[in-house]
Parts: structure tokens; sequence; C-alpha cells
């Protein structure tokens, strides 16, 4: 291997928005997440909308007009 072209591997603390923090190794120092295994909701098995710039409000804004029509379906027979 080359020498002097690989970035430096070291100690690194993920920390998470729910305050966790997790102790691993990185080439950078600090990361930041929003979602971990003590608050995903997949490990927890509750629901938990993580909205990021109000993209959930948007969504139900843009939808909320619509009217939901069901056409009738003639059965053959």
């Amino acid at each position: 291997m080359k020498k002097k072209i690989h970035p430096n591997y070291g100690p690194c603390a993920v920390t998470c928005a729910c305050g966790n923090r997790i102790a691993t190794k990185s080439t950078v120092e600090k990361i930041t997440v929003d979602l971990c295994s003590k608050c995903h909701p997949f490990f927890t098995g509750k629901q938990k909308i993580v909205d990021s710039a109000g993209r959930v409000e948007k969504f139900k804004r843009r939808y909320a007009a619509r009217k939901i029509t069901k056409k009738a379906v003639k059965s053959k027979e």
C-alpha cells in the first residue's frame, strides 16, 4: 500500500437527535444522525413521524384538496 494517501481512521462519536451516543471508528471525529436503534420505529415498535423541513405538512396540504372518487365497477354477470 502506498503511504500517506489513506485518511486517518480513529475513534468517532456518533450522536443521535434523541441524545443517544455511540462510540465507533471512522475517518471523521463526530457524526450527528436523526435516528438510531434506540429511537427508530423498527426497533421500538412505535410509529414516529420524522418531519424534515415540513414535508409531511406539505404532503397533507397537497392531497387534502383532492377528492377521492370511486368509480362504479360494473360486474360482468
